[in-house]
């Protein structure tokens, strides 16, 4: 059987203060373009569909036409869950009914585990669930972590699993090893949040959820599908995609990806106020995208992000490229100053740090002099 394989749509996310629903709205119709070329027998969603437990209106609209028109004009079963970002009460109202038409949404952690069986295939729903409430739902007082909750949820999966027939785990959770992105909210302090990939051993395929790129670990049977947008500027060179997965009857499987193409790009440009305002440069990019901009330019500048937003509208973060390296200094110079050097040598680190030049003998010797001269005109005072 085929399935598709998606996950972190967060609707009604908002980036750097711009509502972000319409570019999911464009994302989404490209994906409802893909299910009805490929014709998968189910589309997974592995969490985190909304990007608040109280999402916005239009963001409850949107997924309501999406799933609609995917579940009941195009006939294809959904299975999906609830992420960390998501009300699990609020997904899992009209579950019961949904059923009856292959849409399969589980909200809330439950103490049955058995699959929804589509085409042969076992998709067992794992949503979004804190330690506490594994504990308490199992009745077990060694739950802990959520690699704790995790290895005794697959537990109770395995002791009815079938291993002769293909078996999915869906899942939100973040695997050990895996890559983050500033747009994803810790599941906790630490390192208490994560589970190892061995926790899904018994299972054909996991499809995950919760972290943003597609790449974000590398296992023969662990995957992630990324998120549905790029949603901060550490993921501007991540490329979106949806997993296209192809599912023996021995759950054997091969993945192929489909990329989704934004309304509007997230990118990071750089150069002098004077570059990025030459026609040279700007005129063979789209200059609607969403931008962070670095500049080049040293001194000072006059209401630089309003002049570049004459050219680019959506610049959404601006930063100095001096100033980061001013900072960084600082922060270098305030360590040295602790590790009780002398004035000298403070000086000489302080000349390098800030000159990126030699501090040779002379002026080693120039500053030498000076030190000592302060010191005798203290001492007199």
């Amino acid at each position: 059987m085929k399935f598709i394989h998606t996950a972190d749509w967060h609707l009604g996310k908002i980036v750097h203060g711009v509502h972000m629903t319409e570019d999911q709205r464009h994302s989404l119709y490209q994906f409802i373009n893909i299910v009805e070329e490929e014709k998968p027998d189910a589309v997974v969603i592995a969490g985190d569909l909304y990007d608040r437990s109280v999402p916005p209106t239009e963001a409850v609209e949107l997924l309501d036409e999406i799933l609609y028109t995917m579940n009941v004009k195009m006939k294809t079963p959904i299975v999906a869950i609830s992420g960390n970002h998501d009300s699990a009460e609020r997904l899992s109202f009209g579950s019961s009914w949904y059923r009856h038409s292959q849409l399969y949404i589980q909200g809330r952690l439950s103490d049955s585990f058995e699959p929804v069986r589509i085409n042969g295939v076992n998709f067992y729903l794992v949503p979004y669930a804190e330690p506490g409430v594994v504990r308490q739902l199992l009745d077990d007082d060694s739950i802990h972590s959520h690699q704790d909750a995790m290895k005794a949820i697959a537990g109770k999966m395995e002791e009815s699993l079938n291993p002769n027939e293909p078996n999915v785990f869906v899942g939100h959770a973040f695997v050990l090893g895996g890559q983050t992105s500033d747009s994803e909210r810790a599941l906790s302090i630490g390192g208490s949040g994560c589970v190892s990939s061995d926790c899904f051993d018994a299972f054909s395929y996991t499809a995950l959820g919760h972290l943003h790129s597609p790449d974000a670990i590398k296992n023969p049977k662990v995957f992630y599908s990324g998120s549905l947008l790029k949603y901060s500027f550490s993921e501007a060179k991540q490329k979106k995609s949806i997993s296209i997965v192809n599912m023996e009857n021995d759950g054997s499987f091969d993945v192929t990806y489909r990329s989704l193409s934004p309304k509007l790009d997230m990118r990071e440009i750089e150069g002098s106020m004077e570059e990025l305002l030459d026609p040279g440069f700007f005129q063979s990019q789209n200059v609607e995208d969403y931008l962070k901009v670095t500049l080049l330019d040293e001194g000072s500048l006059i209401d630089p992000i309003n002049r570049l937003r004459q050219i680019y509208p959506n610049v959404l973060h601006l930063e100095r490229k001096w100033d980061l390296i001013d900072s960084k200094r600082k922060q270098s110079f305030s360590s040295v100053k602790d590790e009780k050097k002398s004035e000298l040598d403070l000086f000489e680190t302080f000349y390098k740090e800030m000159t990126e030049r030699e501090f040779d003998g002379l002026k080693r010797d120039t500053i030498a002099s000076v030190i000592e001269a302060v010191k005798k005109e203290e001492a007199v005072k």
